[in-house]
C-alpha cells in the first residue's frame, strides 16, 4: 500500500520515510499536495530497470533493427591545416 509523504515528513523523518519503503513498497512524496516523487526499494527498481532495458539480441531482431543507438555520435571536428615547413 502506497503512502503519501509531505515533502517535509519526508525530510524531517527520512529514517522512517525509508523504512517504510522498505517494509510496506512504493512512498509517495507530495509537494504542496502534488504528487512529486516515489520512494521504493532498490530491487524493485532494478526489477523495473531491467524490464524496460532491452538487451542487444532483442534490439538487433526487431523489425526496426537500426545500429544508430548502439554507438554514440561523432563529433564533428575541423581538420588542421598542413603546416609548411621550410
Amino acid at each position: 500500500m502506497s503512502r503519501s509523504w509531505p515533502v517535509q515528513d519526508a525530510k524531517s523523518r527520512f529514517s522512517e520515510f525509508l523504512n517504510t519503503a522498505l517494509a510496506e513498497g512504493p512512498q509517495i512524496v507530495t509537494k504542496r499536495g502534488v504528487a512529486a516523487a516515489v520512494l521504493l526499494p532498490i530491487e524493485q527498481w532494478r526489477s523495473m530497470e531491467r524490464m524496460t532495458r532491452p538487451d542487444l539480441k532483442e534490439l538487433l531482431l526487431t523489425s526496426e533493427a537500426t545500429t544508430e543507438n548502439l554507438a554514440p555520435r561523432r563529433r564533428r571536428r575541423r581538420h588542421r591545416l598542413p603546416q609548411i615547413v621550410e
